[in-house]
């Protein structure tokens, strides 16, 4: 189900039957001269789209406007839109505290955007875990009262932790592609893994008649395949399957 779209009824069948809620976060950024600016955010996009009709799930507008940096190359005549992680970091503080006043509990936040340093963190994943776990603090606090987590009735707390049942487990935020699916299908830059990804996922946003050798990051992007890109697509939606059925 598209949030956007739903009824009040049906959210609160969604809110009743804990119904898993996925975000897709993403960037616009310069991706070489044959790929579009959203391709991002757009493979997420997609790809939760398929997991929406298979299963239930309560589908949030994609959120495009991460911190992509000007790393890759500069805005102007290019099309990068940079936000700050502190801008998002707020963002992300007010739309989380948002989405557990309405009652959910089962919130998935996915980012493909320089998630090759998912542990780690970059911009965009840190500034919304971090506004996720604050939000969590002050929403636990406020409906519980300070002292919560001593109180008797957390004492199976760290059990809980283990099975993922514990409060901190209502707002998760992961990689798109986990470390296994990274590992067989290395990310770059519109090179061979995220170009052939939009050819499976996103066709229309891929046009090889604009191709450039200019840049050194995108030159696997001739070795691009349909093929390729399906057998990626594949082992990404068992993952997202995985992680929403949990």
């Amino acid at each position: 189900m598209r949030y956007e779209k739903m009824f009040p009824d049906q959210l609160r069948s969604a809110l009743e039957k804990n119904t898993p809620v996925a975000l897709p976060v993403g960037v616009l950024e310069y991706h070489s001269e044959h790929s579009v600016m959203g391709v991002d955010t757009i493979l997420v996009e997609r790809a939760l789209q398929v997991i929406e009709g298979e299963m239930d799930l309560v589908l949030f507008p994609s959120f495009h406007y991460g911190a992509a940096s000007y790393a890759v190359e500069p805005p102007e005549k290019n099309g990068t839109i940079q936000v700050p992680g502190n801008t998002l970091y707020l963002l992300a503080r007010d739309l989380f505290r948002g989405m557990l006043r309405i009652g959910f509990r089962n919130i998935h936040v996915f980012i493909h955007h320089q998630s090759e340093n998912f542990l780690a963190g970059m911009p965009t994943d840190l500034a919304f875990r971090m506004g996720a776990r604050e939000v969590l603090f002050e929403y636990l606090e406020k409906e519980r009262g300070e002292g919560w987590w001593g109180k008797e009735e957390m004492k199976d707390y760290y059990n809980m932790h283990e099975a993922g049942s514990d409060p901190f487990s209502w707002i998760k935020v992961h990689p798109f592609m986990d470390a296994e699916t990274q590992k067989k299908f290395p990310i770059d830059h519109a090179s061979l893994q995220e170009t052939s990804l939009m050819l499976a996922f996103c066709p229309e946003g891929v046009d090889m008649k604009r191709f450039s050798e200019k840049k050194w990051y995108t030159l696997g992007a001739k070795q691009a395949s349909l093929e390729y890109g399906l057998a990626a697509k594949e082992m990404i939606l068992a993952n997202l399957r995985r992680v929403l059925k949990e």
